[in-house]
């Protein structure tokens, strides 16, 4: 109800008898509920809207700053996948699934074996996940790469599709997942969902709905059977089960496009509805971030890659922790202690004091400094076995003193290091190397991919596949790619 309609109602109210005033009171309050109830519903269509557009878009309509970015992803998701490829927890997946899987349709990176597209959408998901290196929607914390080119690259194996349609795809499942993330984010993640996994399913399933040419309909159906499918809980950061979790999310999405193209029915409204996806695993659901400028806010565009192996709210620390021991030339045992100011999100994310694998390395802050201060690096052999269970760094982690200040934001730090004479060395950090703001460059990215890459595929090949990557778009079958990562 409108301020003026209502206050001529009470104006009028105000000649009747009191039994006719509180009536009319009581009707403008009334009035003034439904006005509320109407504002708090969720917009129809909001799946169906998401479903049309996807349907819809065109190589030809994404800019050309976002097919660079969607061209940067590809490329840093082989080489995190190639690294991680070798990894006990791929090992033991492939020894698990090996037995059940399905025709040999699908190639796993940095492997010689083949496997069903379902089940190598999950395992290349894994390997592309356990380092903790790949990239990250920092809006959300989204790891968007593992859920989607997981599952279109097996799928471009079995059904072969040009370097264009395949770019348009990962863009738009990549776009698919920020866009539902952002609705829901932070509310959703702070309760114990790992978004990565609950919102990927939903770009994994709109990528390859894209490339099975789903119709309308299809992709609607398609987005709500990922709805059904959400995966991963926090409670798993630390363990082999967090990499199951984008590995999930591909084959999870890729199976619901797969039933949708033989029109196996959802629910139209999946994600809005009331007892729907938004609703049932979040307190906020923002629904303009999912239909809000489509084809014009590309949230693809803001994609980031890790120069360090771990989670993103360590990264400030580890870039002031190597940047003070580069210029100062520091030795551990120079140092008395490391004092830290930070976001109260890094001590909950990351509060391990005494990890005890490479894995839980990646959540430990106490680790992440100490190693970069002895190492001068936080890549994969920073968060190793080894590393964890280095006497120098043992020794150093223990001097390492988190503060929670409020004021501190997530993507920043304060650190001072005291050195033992009484020195004190100190670094603002505002945006981490990595970030939006400070990108890596193509450069750094290639170093990164080569440094992943050595010692599982030929060296010979490793320029080759980066080149195939940075030239997908002239390729005549994106699986390619594929074959040219796997090893004999």
């Amino acid at each position: 109800m409108r301020v003026t309609d209502r206050r001529t109602l009470l104006q009028a109210a105000a000649a009747l008898p009191l039994t006719s005033v509180a009536a009319n009171i009581a009707m403008a309050q009334a009035a003034d509920a439904t006005d509320a109830a109407a504002k708090a519903a969720p917009p129809k269509d909001v799946t169906r809207t998401l479903a049309r557009y996807l349907v819809g878009a065109s190589y030809d309509a994404l800019p050309a700053n976002v097919r660079k970015e969607g061209v940067r992803t590809l490329l840093n998701w082989v080489g995190v996948a190639i690294g991680g490829s070798r990894h006990e927890t791929v090992d033991i997946a492939v020894a698990a699934l090996g037995p059940f899987s399905g025709p040999q349709q699908a190639s796993l990176f940095g492997r010689r074996e083949r496997f069903d597209i379902m089940n190598a959408a999950f395992i290349n998901g894994v390997s592309s996940h356990i380092f903790d290196f790949d990239d990250t929607h920092l809006k959300t914390i989204i790891h968007p790469a593992g859920p989607v080119v997981s599952a279109i690259i097996a799928l471009a194996e079995m059904q072969p599709v040009s370097g264009k349609e395949f770019l348009n795809a990962l863009v738009l499942g990549v776009e698919t997942e920020c866009r539902i993330g952002n609705a829901v984010y932070p509310n959703h993640y702070d309760v114990g969902w790992h978004i990565t996994g609950t919102a990927g399913v939903f770009g994994s399933a709109a990528a390859a709905g894209k490339l099975l040419k789903l119709n309308e309909q299809q992709m609607t159906w398609a987005l709500g059977l990922a709805a059904s499918q959400p995966v991963g809980l926090r409670e798993s950061f630390g363990s082999m089960n967090k990499s199951f979790n984008p590995g999930r999310a591909a084959s999870n999405g890729l199976f619901a496009a797969i039933l949708a193209s033989k029109n196996f029915t959802s629910s139209d409204g999946m994600i809005e509805a009331k007892r729907g996806w938004a609703n049932t695993i979040s307190t906020k659901q923002d629904y303009g971030e999912i239909v809000g400028e489509l084809g014009k806010r590309y949230e693809a565009a803001l994609n980031t890659y890790k120069p360090f192996a771990c989670g993103i709210v360590l990264h400030p620390a580890i870039d002031a922790a190597i940047q003070l021991r580069n210029e100062n030339r520091l030795k551990a045992d120079q140092i008395d202690y490391v004092d830290l100011k930070v976001n109260p999100l890094v001590l909950e994310l990351t509060g391990k004091k005494t990890p005890q694998q490479g894995l839980e390395g990646k959540f430990s802050i106490y680790h992440a400094v100490a190693v970069a201060i002895v190492e001068g690096a936080g890549g994969e052999k920073q968060f190793s076995d080894r590393a964890v269970t280095d006497p120098m760094v043992l020794s150093l982690r223990g001097k390492v003193v988190p503060v929670i200040t409020p004021e501190i934001k997530p993507e920043q730090v304060e650190m001072t290091i005291v050195l033992k004479d009484g020195r004190k060395l100190s670094r603002r950090i505002e945006h981490a190397v990595g970030s939006v703001e400070v990108p890596m460059t193509d450069q750094q990215l290639e170093a990164k991919f080569s440094d992943l890459a050595d010692g599982i595929v030929p060296a010979a090949s490793i320029r080759r596949i980066m080149d195939a990557c940075w030239n997908v778009e002239g390729l005549s079958n994106a699986a390619d790619i594929a074959k040219m990562s796997a090893t004999a």
